[in-house]
């Protein structure tokens, strides 16, 4: 390419592209409402589409997944398209899987995946996102592989990984960390990622995590893969689509722009006043009250304001180092609620 057409292609952050998260009956219909009530109050300059991706009734469900009447007509109120597809390959035994699925029913655009989990806390149609070059959330722990006292290390295990699909295991090492320990190898939290073609990354994404399950090789036998098999596959995906670890340019990126909070009264413990706000904010309007309300978590912690006495037990500035210890003392309050 010649510097003269480099010049006329528009930046990354000029780029339209849209978001995708899954909203299913229970606890991600409530998630979704208060994903996309925070995008509209605090990126109303977002000009792409928000899609909550809806799995159907089929034979890989014992119970129907869709969501209640209520909620799907706030979430269209809030700007929202329901998006419905089909589980083949997943479905109740591995949900999860629906972030693999639910990309074969976007438009063949840029996309951006969040977990339901999250809150737009500033404008993400501001952030210098290059969809050229996938990468994904870094707020991750150790959590996996597991090693077992006398099985395969960090580096075995992820190198037949890399090598069962013809991937460059060396070129994905952080060598700024020592050898075998876990963050100097390709290890991503799948509450975020993106790129430009949701087919192209849902081919791969499909067939690396099916490819793991059905034929799991033999370094992975003593390994978990549930619920881990998304977070196993999606460093691949991202590696094999010429992407990897996030830049400072997407520092926003569970920053302070989006948080992933994952549990409620997690949030109130450890997070920030600005997310505290921002819940609380989306979860005030009538129309998704009248839908939150429902939900035992958010009518206790934030309608009844125990979520405030959550927060007063921890001191976010010397919080914990092991999350264990926050969910253990929550637990003793009576405040543990998901």
């Amino acid at each position: 390419m010649n510097d003269d057409r480099r010049m006329t292609q528009p930046p990354p952050s000029q780029q339209a592209f849209n978001i995708m998260a899954i909203g299913q009956k229970g606890r991600l219909q409530y998630e979704a409402v208060l994903l996309a009530a925070s995008l509209r109050a605090n990126d109303p300059d977002f000009s792409g589409q928000l899609f909550i991706c809806e799995p159907q009734p089929g034979p890989l469900w014992k119970t129907d997944p869709t969501m209640d009447a209520a909620a799907r007509s706030v979430l269209s109120d809030l700007g929202a398209t329901i998006l419905p597809f089909e589980n083949r390959h997943f479905g109740q035994s591995y949900p999860y899987g629906n972030k693999i699925e639910a990309l074969a029913a976007l438009p063949d655009a840029p996309f951006l995946f969040l977990d339901s989990d999250t809150l737009v806390t500033g404008k993400l149609s501001a952030l210098n996102i290059d969809f050229d070059r996938p990468s994904a959330s870094m707020r991750r722990e150790g959590t996996w592989p597991q090693l077992e006292l006398y099985g395969p290390g960090y580096g075995q295990i992820w190198k037949s990984l890399f090598d069962r699909f013809g991937l460059d295991y060396a070129a994905s090492l952080d060598l700024s960390q020592p050898d075998e320990y876990w963050q100097r190898y390709l290890y991503f939290n799948a509450g975020w990622f993106f790129h430009r073609s949701p087919k192209v990354f849902h081919d791969l994404f499909q067939k690396f995590a099916v490819d793991i399950r059905d034929n799991t090789p033999p370094e992975l036998i003593l390994q978990p893969l549930d619920p881990w098999l998304d977070q196993i596959a999606l460093p691949l995906v991202i590696h094999a689509l010429g992407g990897g670890r996030p830049g400072p340019e997407l520092a926003g990126f569970d920053g302070d722009v989006t948080c992933h909070w994952r549990t409620l009264p997690l949030l109130y413990a450890r997070e920030s006043d600005r997310v505290v706000q921002v819940l609380e904010e989306a979860a005030s309007a009538q129309p998704q009250r009248r839908v939150l309300r429902d939900y035992a978590p958010i009518k206790t912690l934030v309608y009844q304001n125990q979520g405030r006495k959550a927060r007063a037990m921890f001191d976010r500035s010397d919080l914990p180092r092991r999350e264990q210890v926050i969910r253990n003392r929550l637990k003793r309050e009576g405040l543990w609620l998901r």
